[in-house]
């Protein structure tokens, strides 16, 4: 069957097609009346407009694209939430797409959602200085960097990382810790090396912590088990007594070699994990964590895009950037004699 032409409203109701449009568009111009006869030719015709065609028209969607690393993490998902949320709030609906660590699979996203004309995109990016983003920006797509700091270049909305990694760091060496992990990868990506810069800054300043680095390809549940299983063979003399792990879902893997291995949380291993997801708390052992406000990150970025978008010639870009939170709960709540 066909789809009902708005010509086919327009002839039902008894109004021009100028009418119907702007029942559709600005409905209050119209009279009551005869805004009812239209609303009605709709219902009874089941006429659905064709926004595609009259964003096409317009030169924009009213579609925003979310590009991030992992939809498996609960952070991005909750990042999502955010920038949904707020989306919703101004007719804007949130397209997500998941790069899963892949520059490659990044950028074919980035060409996609610039062929369909979103209104803007949001991103996680592999690499926050890709030259692909400025060029979009160039082309006329806004872009607003989310969990990554940018230049003057771009908005960017993220958290200090490098304090989130001296908050871990201070605190398992204020425990008592002598021999910590670092693990987290990959090293080059800018939210990993910048936690890994944070806890080596107390080490270094601590002066007798040996901190050993472990790097991953992808941080996820798997991984974290695989090197736990690394660690967990090694001597108990060489053996680190505690881990800082870059993401939350690497740490619980983490978490389940310690158990399988047979070593006691926190007692033989001190474990803290970064994001605070709901599963850190929910944990077997309740994982510490260094949290970072995702629902408001996402949030905050789409104000950005919002603001780029309605006022493109007086924008200036900013760079917002929110402070992290240690929660300590059982996983590292063990002072060492």
């Amino acid at each position: 069957m066909a789809t009902p032409s708005i010509k086919e409203v327009a002839h039902r109701a008894g109004v021009s097609v100028g009418t119907v449009s702007n029942v559709l568009n600005r409905p209050w111009i119209v009279a009551p009346a005869t805004r009812q006869r239209v609303q009605d030719s709709i219902s009874a015709l089941g006429f659905v407009r064709n926004e595609a065609a009259r964003h096409l028209r317009a030169g924009r969607s009213r579609t925003v694209g979310l590009v991030v690393l992992d939809v498996a993490n609960p952070f991005f998902t909750d990042l999502a939430e955010g920038a949904e949320s707020l989306a919703y709030e101004h007719d804007t609906v949130v397209m997500l797409c998941n790069s899963k660590t892949d520059p490659v699979r990044e950028g074919h996203h980035l060409d996609q959602l610039e062929q369909q004309r979103v209104l803007g995109i949001l991103i996680t990016p592999f690499d926050s200085n890709d030259p692909r983003l400025t060029a979009l920006v160039a082309r006329g797509t806004p872009v607003v960097l989310v969990d990554r700091a940018a230049d003057r270049g771009l908005c960017s909305v993220s958290v200090d990382d490098q304090l989130g990694g001296r908050l871990a760091g201070s605190h398992l060496i204020e425990s008592g810790h002598r021999r910590i992990a670092f693990v987290g990868g990959p090293f080059t990506m800018q939210q990993v090396s910048d936690r890994m810069a944070g806890i080596t800054t107390v080490v270094e300043q601590a002066g007798d912590v040996d901190l050993q680095l472990f790097e991953v390809d992808v941080m996820g549940v798997v991984e974290g088990r695989t090197i736990g299983e690394r660690i967990a063979a090694m001597p108990p003399q060489t053996r680190p007594t505690a881990a800082f792990i870059a993401n939350d879902l690497l740490a619980l893997g983490f978490l389940q070699a310690m158990s399988v291995a047979g070593l006691h949380v926190p007692r033989d291993m001190a474990i803290v994990g970064y994001d605070d997801i709901d599963f850190a708390r929910a944990a077997a052992v309740p994982l510490s964590s260094v949290r970072q406000p995702a629902e408001l990150l996402g949030r905050s970025a789409m104000e950005l895009l919002q603001e780029e978008v309605e006022s493109a010639d007086r924008h200036r870009h900013r760079q917002v950037i929110f402070q992290p939170d240690l929660i300590v709960r059982e996983s590292s709540a063990y002072k060492r004699s």
